[in-house]
């Protein structure tokens, strides 16, 4: 397929600004190249900026049209991405930007993700503050790195230059759908020493792969299987039948996503290919009958080896437990609101080295429940002798009960499309709580055009949905 720029697309200024940020690598962690463009493009356009440490930005833009006496508007968004790609995809995530294309009515990166989450929101706060004839009181753009990871550029931003307690969080992936509160989290990681050896026999490699994946808080609730849960179950299957010496094990790329493929190498002490396989067909079919998992792909592989250096039967029987014993998925449902997730867990990451390492993404919408999930984990880590750190915690987004900028939003959008909107809680982590605890008495309301499968190679945006996105910020920001 030809890659179509995206500054062919309306509105011109947004996708411009959209395509440019995907030319740059910016996945968590990997954030200074992207920060220094928007400081770059700041200097361009003559906007005062603040650039910390962290990378994260902050840049303030004057009112417009007769309101530069209004009281100022926050707009925010973060500027890292969740960095996930097909096998055979041949970009350097680190290094290298994205292979951007359209369809007519979907933004989409060949092999990789997208980044519309969150890229579309600093795209949107770029446009809007170099496009002087848009009405629109002041503007105080939050740019905000690692929330991918735990939210930490938000944790550590300083906010005090800020006048504005009105903020739109333009992190949200369904249009008409608006966020007035959210789930509070944190990682978790648990590391547990390994006893390794040298075996000798034959090596056979076990593969869990073709799973949809997907968000970790948005997607929770689906019926989606974690690879790396399945590669417990299948790793304890193999064992039944006879002892097991595990060389490699790896499943996840990202905490908060849930995690599609899972590998693992083990020396299967006179185990024939032929019998894992039997073992791996009716795991197999198992999963694609419990789950909405029509893809799902278990099998095993001989391995053009003879031994290796492998954990102990008794080292390799401890982690296969723990790999099964590990929570995962939903905790609690709320009372108070019907279909809400209100405490999950996603173990997103399984790494085998000198230690065996399992990272989750934790969130519930009641902090003291987040919390007892630590200490949860934490009662599993001693049990089996290993200990777990805990990190990137932060705080629900609670509720606003009287709120003018969200009775604003719905007058305006009912106004706009002749139908009010949707007003939701959400299980997924936004960073309007660390926020809030930063400005106090901050109004907020997250929101954003439609966009699908994020933190997965399938992430897509709506071109239309974007264009519509983008009048109706407009809208707001005029009533203002």
């Amino acid at each position: 397929m030809e890659a179509k720029k995206l500054s062919d697309l309306e509105p011109k200024s947004v996708f411009t600004y959209f395509e440019k940020l995907c030319s740059i690598p910016h996945g968590s962690g990997n954030t200074k190249q992207i920060s220094d463009y928007i400081v770059s493009f700041a200097k361009e356009h003559g906007i005062r900026y603040v650039q910390d440490e962290m990378n994260n930005v902050l840049l303030f833009g004057e009112g417009t049209c007769g309101m530069e006496d209004h009281e100022p508007v926050i707009i925010q968004g973060h500027i890292d991405m969740v960095c996930d790609k097909d096998a055979d995809c041949p970009i350097d995530m680190d290094k290298e930007g994205l292979d951007v294309t359209h369809d007519g009515q979907w933004v989409f990166a060949k092999g990789t993700t997208l980044g519309g989450d969150n890229g579309i929101a600093v795209a949107y706060a770029m446009a809007l503050l170099t496009d002087k004839a848009i009405p629109h009181p002041p503007l105080e753009v939050i740019l905000t790195v690692d929330e991918e990871t735990g939210m930490y550029g938000a944790g550590s931003v300083d906010l005090s230059s800020l006048k504005s307690r009105r903020m739109l969080n333009l992190d949200c992936e369904e249009e008409g759908v608006f966020t007035v509160s959210c789930a509070g989290g944190a990682r978790a990681n648990l590391l547990l020493p390994v006893t390794r050896r040298a075996v000798y026999g034959p090596c056979v490699k076990l593969t869990v792969e073709g799973l949809q994946g997907g968000h970790s808080g948005v997607e929770i609730h689906k019926s989606r299987a974690n690879a790396n849960k399945v590669m417990g179950e299948f790793l304890s299957r193999v064992q039944a039948l006879m002892p097991v010496c595990i060389t490699k094990l790896q499943g996840g790329a990202k905490d908060n996503a849930i995690p599609h493929s899972c590998e693992a190498t083990l020396v299967a002490l006179g185990m024939y290919i032929e019998r894992i396989n039997e073992v791996a067909a009716q795991l197999q079919k198992e999963i694609r009958e419990q789950y909405d998992e029509p893809n799902a792909i278990i099998r095993g592989d001989d391995v053009d080896a003879l031994g290796g250096n492998a954990l102990t039967t008794e080292c390799s029987a401890k982690v296969i437990a723990l790999l099964n014993a590990a929570p995962n998925g939903i905790e609690v449902w709320s009372k108070d609101i019907d279909g809400l997730v209100q405490t999950s867990l996603n173990l997103g990451v399984v790494t085998l080295d000198d230690e065996l390492s399992l990272s989750w993404a934790t969130r519930s919408c009641v902090n003291a429940e987040r919390d007892a999930l630590a200490e949860k984990l934490k009662a599993l880590a001693n049990f089996h002798d290993a200990r777990l750190e805990v990190s990137g915690v932060y705080p629900a987004w609670e509720y606003k009960k009287d709120s003018i900028l969200r009775d604003t939003l719905v007058k305006t959008y009912t106004e706009m499309y002749s139908k009010a909107p949707e007003i939701v809680a959400i299980h997924a982590g936004l960073e309007c709580g660390i926020l809030s605890e930063k400005l106090p008495g901050l109004d907020c309301v997250a929101m954003g055009p439609d966009m699908q499968d994020i933190h997965t190679t399938r992430e897509r945006l709506n071109i239309a949905s974007t264009k519509r996105t983008w009048e109706f910020i407009q809208a707001v920001l005029k009533a203002l």
